[in-house]
């Protein structure tokens, strides 16, 4: 990419998010959008906009006064983390600029790095490089003694990110801890999950072996357990008539599909309603495929009939399910907080494949299937999804290397010949180099966070919020490795394909040398990234057109109409590891080309401030995890900056620097502290403290409704008040995150 292209890029996504801007701050204030802009807060009963004022930057100003209080009470203690993620990486930017942007007159000022390209080699480079080159290592001359002010910098950004890294852990432990000693109870707190039920006694019911192993260990805080069923499959053949059944999940949803149906076909015959036709028009509908064949009955009497039928066959399907559908796993409920956090944490067996147990999630988090599959069976899927996963980076690899090579210009003429007339002309090459690799990349991986969750959630793993946090791992080290990584190799490959089979032993140091030129693709990717990106997140352009064509032409009903605009929540699984791998490019690039550092800055700069808005306003968190993502964040913030030694270690040594052996402390150095982070802080975060749960209980206001704690795990289609309590012990949980139940 020449230096015009570059500008051009530049001033384009400039020009785009301000545009976007624009229409953030018009659409925002007019009130039919309203449930688009501020659903966060019209959910919790607030005003949508809190100070009515005609300035257009207001929205920035409530952005920076927010406190971290006011963003756990709308948004609760997993989105703090998250701010504490973009400050703590803003932070690392921000000082580490302090030296490395001094560095680059020492880079500007040294042309023996330039003097040395050959004039043939020069006809094959464009001018434009040449000048970004000037910024970045790539213009120092070997063995210079310029490079000791790049070696500092190593040293001052390892120093740097280290020491925030070490504040930040502490501070959500601390967040951490003050959540738990929360005076309000939850229900998960009260619960912990058991697996692998060992075979039971033939007049030994599964709850009753339940009930009697862990009343034994816990006999004054043990309050009832809790089987799990399986309300999706089918029964074994020969449990009753195999032919007549449905399973109760199936009975349910569909029910509640008649519900919505009924509640539309009302709303259209009160619509219908006019001053020359109060009599209204009932609405029809055909009985057939997709209505469209079949008897035309009324709807309102159809959808009624249907839902009495329903209701009928889901009570006895209940009962069913209850007695014949019971799994070897369980919730068992304890009337004490400490007790709970310790027998989540606690050795139940002296076999690991018997009585396993964790931490009761939120009563909608947990997947039921996967909560039967045995204690070897879940270890055998793991390492059968880790080779999945593995397999899937090497083979993803190949085309996206090849595309970053050969989605340039320059390649795209040698191959496709045809397109030459097209792109001589001057403003359309411009405008094509600056966005086509973008853009080809990201078509490329979009639909892969969704295959990477269900990756995660085959591995066994029992609850969605820790199937996303896997699925986020899988995603930065696909990021990394495929994105960063391949995108690196492929354009150098490529740019110098024919040095290497000139002399192939030179492959390692023609890699390293042609690092730097790959910077500005990087800065268009990062520039691309908070412009556009940023852009549509404030002014949730597309959120908006959705509302309005959907309750203009298909919403009849107040239901339909919220489940339009809701917003759903932030979404960490994708989120955090995209920006993590801009956080891995300015890190890896920042010695390297210092003039990354005020994009990377801008960046996370912009982001925290539209993600504050939109974390106040906008998104409604789906899940409460009290930053148990944290360790995980902290641990890929690490494996940055150890690829970043790394890769200075090499570029060092392309650069004949002799006291590059001095740079190997520092990757010793960021492992002896992930080693000691591990051992510090992350036990606090697998389990609940026990001086914190302890704490917990003394802090409560009153002793909890253990009733509404037990009922709040019972799924929607097991719950009916025909349904005794010992049947209803049998249940699953499934019901969306409740509030205190003190």
């Amino acid at each position: 990419m020449d230096f015009s292209s570059f500008l051009t890029s530049l001033a384009t996504w400039f020009v785009v998010f301000f545009l976007l801007m624009i229409v953030f701050v018009l659409a925002s204030r007019r009130p039919g959008n309203y449930v688009v802009y501020y659903p966060n807060r019209i959910l919790k009963g607030l005003e949508p906009i809190e100070y009515n004022t005609r300035n257009p930057f207001s929205w920035i100003k409530e952005a920076l006064t927010s406190t971290e209080p006011e963003v756990i009470d709308m948004s609760g203690v997993d989105t703090a983390v998250y701010f504490v993620f973009l400050s703590t990486v803003l932070g690392i930017l921000v000082v580490s600029g302090i030296i490395l942007l001094p560095c680059l007159p020492l880079s500007v000022t040294d042309n023996g790095g330039m003097k040395q390209t050959t004039s043939e080699e020069k006809q094959t480079t464009s001018e434009g490089v040449d000048e970004l080159d000037k910024f970045s290592m790539a213009n120092i001359t070997a063995k210079s003694s310029r490079l000791w002010g790049f070696f500092i910098a190593c040293y001052w950004v390892s120093i740097v990110t280290l020491v925030l890294l070490w504040k930040a852990y502490n501070h959500v432990v601390r967040l951490r801890s003050e959540a738990f000693k929360s005076p309000d109870a939850k229900p998960e707190q009260y619960a912990i999950v058991v697996r692998d039920i060992p075979p039971h006694p033939l007049d030994q019911t599964r709850k009753k072996r339940v009930d009697y192993y862990f009343k034994g260990i816990y006999p004054e805080a043990f309050y009832r357990s809790m089987i799990v069923t399986d309300n999706k499959e089918e029964p074994k053949r020969g449990c009753r008539m195999y032919n007549d059944f449905d399973p109760v999940n199936k009975i349910w949803e569909e029910l509640e599909g008649y519900k919505k149906k009924l509640a539309r076909a009302e709303a259209m015959y009160e619509g219908s309603k006019t001053t020359a036709k109060p009599e209204g028009t009932k609405p029809t509908n055909k009985t057939g495929f997709l209505g469209l064949i079949g008897k035309k009955v009324d709807s309102i009497d159809y959808y009624n009939e249907k839902i009495n039928e329903l209701v009928a066959k889901l009570e006895n399907e209940q009962k069913v399910t209850l007695r014949e559908k019971q799994q070897d796993a369980a919730l068992v409920f304890f009337s004490n907080r400490l007790v709970a956090a310790s027998a989540a944490q606690n050795l139940h067996a002296q076999m690991v494949d018997t009585w396993s147990v964790i931490e009761a999630p939120e009563p909608g988090q947990l997947i039921w299937p996967n909560l039967k599959i045995k204690y070897f069976h879940r270890e055998l899927r793991r390492y059968l999804v880790y080779a999945i996963v593995a397999l899937t980076i090497f083979l993803f690899m190949i085309p996206i290397t090849f595309i970053s090579a050969v989605a340039t210009l320059d390649n795209l003429e040698k191959h496709l010949p045809f397109i030459k007339p097209i792109v001589e002309r001057n403003f359309l090459k411009s405008v094509l180099e600056a966005y086509l690799p973008q853009l080809v990349l990201h078509s490329f991986v979009a639909l892969l966070p969704k295959f990477l969750l269900y990756l995660s959630k085959l591995e066994g793993i029992p609850t969605e919020n820790q199937a996303i946090r896997a699925a986020s791992g899988k995603y930065f080290y696909f990021n990394v490795i495929d994105f960063y990584i391949g995108v690196t190799i492929g354009g150098t490959l490529f740019q110098s394909l024919k040095k290497i089979d000139e002399n192939p032993k030179n492959t390692v140091s023609l890699l390293a040398e042609s690092i730097p030129g790959n910077a500005t693709f990087f800065l268009t990717y990062v520039a691309l990234k908070f412009s556009v990106g940023y852009g549509l997140e404030l002014s949730r352009l597309v959120p908006l057109i959705i509302y309005h064509l959907k309750r203009k032409y298909l919403c009849k009903t107040e239901a339909e109409l919220k489940d339009v605009w809701s917003p759903g929540d932030l979404g960490y699984g994708t989120r955090i590891p995209s920006q993590m791998l801009i956080f891995t490019i300015v890190l890896c690039y920042s010695v390297i080309a210092p003039v990354i550092i005020p994009f990377g800055a801008l960046y996370f700069g912009l982001g925290w401030l539209v993600m504050r808005n939109q974390a106040l306003k906008v998104y409604v968190p789906s899940y409460e995890t009290y930053g148990r993502m944290w360790p995980h964040i902290h641990n890929r913030i690490l494996a940055s900056l150890i690829l970043h030694q790394i890769t200075m270690f090499g570029y060092f040594g392309v650069q004949q620097f002799y006291y590059t052996p001095l740079l190997i402390p520092l990757p010793i150095l960021s492992l002896v502290y992930g080693f000691v982070c591990a051992k510090k802080f992350y036990p606090a975060f697998r389990h609940q403290a026990l001086e914190v749960a302890a704490t917990a209980d003394d802090v409560l206001k009153e002793a909890p409704n253990m009733e509404l704690i037990f009922r709040s795990f019972i799924p929607p289609s097991l719950s009916s008040e025909k349904i005794d309590d010992d049947q209803v012990e049998d249940a699953l949980s499934r019901l969306s995150r409740s509030a205190s139940f003190v």
